[in-house]
């Protein structure tokens, strides 16, 4: 019989998270890894099976519990009539909160695409899938918005994408130019 499991691997998760959004995969140890986990390198690599299903692990517990909570005001119901501008202003506040996660680190899936580990295609996958949802949801949020022009729905949805993952990446050595940047997002937005 095995041993009983005398930890949350969600919380792990989540601990290992905040390693991985500061450092960056390859810059995080296992040590540091045990060290924010509180866990020994024999419990993480049981729960997880190696350093890189941690990460996974991190990066689901990123989409779940800071990016797609943002999202929710465009794709669940009611969608309010300005709820593109809302989710813009929701993440322009959250990159300029001094010495916040965000305004520190930008997005974790965002800078993974920068990074080595970038190049794995499972990688690969959860980048293009997490943009592609971002794009979704901002389509949702448009269409949506009264008396927005149905035929630019597309491409005003894939400029704002662009200027979102714009200002996750910029807001890591300037927040002030990433809030600019998404005030620019929200111009586009209200056409």
């Amino acid at each position: 019989m095995g041993r009983r499991r005398t930890f949350d691997p969600i919380e792990a998760a989540r601990s290992a998270r905040a390693v991985f959004w500061r450092q960056g995969f390859e810059a995080s140890s296992v040590s540091d890894l045990e060290d924010a986990t509180g866990l020994n390198r024999s419990s993480l690599y049981h729960e997880f099976g190696s350093k890189r299903g941690l990460f996974d692990a991190a990066a689901d517990n990123y989409l779940d519990e800071v990016a797609r909570p943002r999202l929710r005001v465009l794709t669940h119901k009611p969608i309010p009539p300005d709820a593109v501008g809302m989710y813009l202003r929701s993440l322009r506040d959250a990159l300029l909160v001094n010495a916040s996660a965000a305004s520190d680190h930008g997005c974790l899936i965002v800078n993974t695409a920068g990074s080595l580990i970038g190049k794995d295609e499972a990688v690969r996958d959860r980048i293009v899938a997490y943009r592609t949802e971002i794009a979704t949801a901002i389509e949702n949020g448009l269409t949506h918005q009264p008396g927005f022009d149905s035929s630019r729905v597309k491409p005003t949805a894939t400029a704002i994408t662009s200027l979102v993952v714009a200002a996750m990446t910029l807001t890591r050595v300037d927040p002030t130019a990433a809030a600019q940047t998404l005030d620019i997002a929200v111009a586009l937005a209200n056409g």
